[in-house]
């Protein structure tokens, strides 16, 4: 079992950064990629990004590339995900998610491919 704590959610206004954190613990050995989703009420999770442990390659959705970076720390076993330029669209409960290896099989772009969550931090952009 892998345990995922996130931690750096809160209240920014429109333009600003919030930096939101997941620490894993427990069996860290088996994770082939760590992502983050985001859910409003009412509405479907929905895949934010994604970042492989070997490399660090990472992947994100069209709505957020550009403005939004993950990043990862193995030494810490830390992913990190920086919000920058942010707008009342990206208000929503963050999650952290981390799938088993291998690293091929199912998509890692849906809520399935991933085999343990956080309890997930909110995030609010006033306008």
């Amino acid at each position: 079992q892998v345990q995922l704590v996130e931690s750096g959610g809160g209240l920014v206004q429109t333009g600003g950064s919030l930096r939101l954190s997941c620490a894993a613990s427990g069996r860290t050995f088996s994770i082939a990629g760590m992502g983050w989703f985001r859910q409003d009420p009412g509405k479907e999770r929905e895949f934010v990004a994604l970042i492989r442990w070997s490399d660090g390659i990472a992947w994100y959705a069209d709505s957020v590339k550009g403005r939004f970076t993950i990043s990862r720390d193995n030494a810490k076993n830390t992913v990190d995900l920086q919000m920058n330029s942010l707008k009342p669209e990206d208000t929503a409960v963050y999650y952290c998610a981390a799938g088993d290896s291998p690293w091929y099989g199912r998509s890692w772009y849906q809520r399935a491919r991933y085999d343990y969550w956080g309890q997930g931090t909110q995030v609010t952009v006033s306008s």
